[in-house]
Formats: structure tokens, C-alpha cells, sequence
């Protein structure tokens, strides 16, 4: 048991650390993930498994913690599992919520992979999963990962942009603006909500707060800006989906021109 629980110490540290080798380093090829953020079937192979892990790493850089609590493993002879509960969240937020943790294990070689991870929280906070699909959008931005960002959109989605036309209507109409928007910037390119607000009823909820943007530039500097964002969603077999999304800005009404420099 010891060298199972070194084994899921590591994984921890290398989470920490965004050290993608280390991180995917003793999982087995066909590994399977049931992770907070969507798909809702699943993450299947090392290869899928490793491309999850990026957006998670940018998200970690905006200062989150990803820290273990308690750990107990349960070991055969060949097959093995552990739980775990780990702090994972802004520190602002961590001091009570706690990440739940299921692995399964098998001795391969005579050495000990992970088979089946199980990444939750617990529903008593509703919001969580509407939560957790913002961060996964703002690591997807910043890592230009358009799969990851159109995860949890609808294909029926309906959204309001800053550009024309005046509605984008279907997820492959949201993922070209959202590709174009990537495009623009030779650099990264970043996105979030700092006062992000959701409301959950049964099994709709909305979110909305003051949307960041910002984009390097050729000559080193950063152009930020802020415009308003409201997004609608709906739960269908435990997925939460966005269905209607309205982002915006302010328009000086002597002028009919769009108010781009604003800042909270």
C-alpha cells in the first residue's frame, strides 16, 4: 500500500506543479476519467486523458489550489483502489468545500497503474457544475482549445456577440466567432469573470458578471477589455448545457458607437 499511496502523492504533486509527464505518468492506456466538467461519458485513453490536463494547469496559474486532505488505499494482490479528498478551488473557497477522489488500480508489470479515476463535489452547492464549466471555458481560452471551450454548449445554442449578425444561432455558428476571436491574437489570449454570479433553479440556471478579455500583443503589451455577459443554462442527465448566451457593451446614445474602453 505504500507504493500505491507514493504513487497518488506524486500524481497531487505533478497536478501542482502542471507536470503533464508526471501527471500522466502511471495511468493505464485505457484509462477512464468521470471529471467534474463535461463529457458526461467520460474521459477514455491516455491520450484524451492527457489532453484534459491543460486547460486544468492554466487555471491552477491564476492562483487555485490543488492540495490532498486524506487518502486511504485498499490494495489486493493485483487490484487495488483509493479515495481521497483534496482541497481544489480559489483559496477563498476551499476552506470547507473538498474535491472527492475514487481511483482504481492494477498491478501491470509488476507495477501499479491507475485504470478509472472519479473526480466530484458534492451537489449541495447547485452551482457547482455551472461553476465548473466557467473555469474549464477560461483554461480552454487561454490554451486556444476549441474542443474544450464548446464543451457544455448546446447544439441550439443561441448567442448574442459584440459582432454582427445580430444572432449566432447552432454550436458550429458559436465555435467559427469563438475561433476568429482566437485567430486575431499571435499571443495568448485570456477570458474571465471575476464577479461571476449563477443562480440555479431546479434545472435551469443563469450566470452573469463583467467579462475580462485580454490579448497579447506583436509588441509585448496586453489589450484588455470588458464588456457585460449573461449566459442561460439547462440540466439534462445530470449535464449542465448553455443554451443562450448575450454579451455586450454599453452604446453612447449621442454617438451610436459602442463604449470599448470602459473598466469597472
Amino acid at each position: 500500500m505504500d507504493e500505491i499511496q507514493e504513487l497518488i502523492e506524486r500524481w497531487v504533486l505533478a497536478v501542482g506543479a502542471g507536470d503533464l509527464d508526471a501527471v500522466v505518468a502511471d495511468h493505464a492506456e485505457d484509462i477512464v476519467m468521470f471529471d467534474v466538467p463535461p463529457p458526461e461519458n467520460g474521459v477514455r485513453g491516455l491520450d484524451a486523458y492527457r489532453q484534459t490536463w491543460p486547460p486544468f494547469f492554466e487555471w491552477l496559474r491564476s492562483g487555485a489550489v490543488f492540495e490532498l486532505v486524506s487518502l486511504e488505499v485498499t490494495a489486493g494482490e493485483d487490484v487495488a483502489f483509493a479515495v481521497a479528498l483534496l482541497r481544489c478551488g480559489q483559496p477563498a473557497d476551499v476552506a470547507d468545500r473538498r474535491l472527492r477522489l475514487t481511483l482504481g488500480l492494477r498491478r501491470e508489470d509488476g507495477r501499479w497503474v491507475v485504470a478509472h479515476e472519479h473526480h466530484s463535489f458534492t451537489v449541495s452547492d447547485s452551482a457547482a457544475g455551472v461553476e465548473a464549466l466557467h473555469k474549464a471555458w477560461f483554461g480552454a481560452t487561454a490554451a486556444k482549445d476549441l474542443d474544450t471551450m464548446m464543451a457544455g454548449i448546446a447544439d441550439d445554442v443561441v448567442s448574442y456577440e459584440h459582432e454582427a449578425p445580430l444572432e449566432y444561432v447552432g454550436v458550429d455558428a458559436v465555435r467559427a466567432v469563438c475561433a476568429t476571436g482566437l485567430d486575431s491574437s499571435t499571443g495568448t489570449v485570456t477570458w474571465d469573470v471575476p464577479d461571476l454570479r449563477i443562480l440555479v433553479r431546479d434545472d435551469l440556471a443563469v450566470s452573469w458578471g463583467l467579462n475580462r478579455m485580454t490579448a497579447a500583443q506583436p509588441d509585448g503589451t496586453v489589450a484588455e477589455t470588458w464588456s457585460r455577459g449573461t449566459r442561460v443554462f439547462r440540466r439534462s442527465a445530470g449535464e449542465w448545457l448553455m443554451v443562450h448566451q448575450h454579451v455586450s457593451w454599453p452604446v453612447d446614445t449621442s454617438t451610436g458607437k459602442a463604449h470599448t474602453t470602459l473598466r469597472p
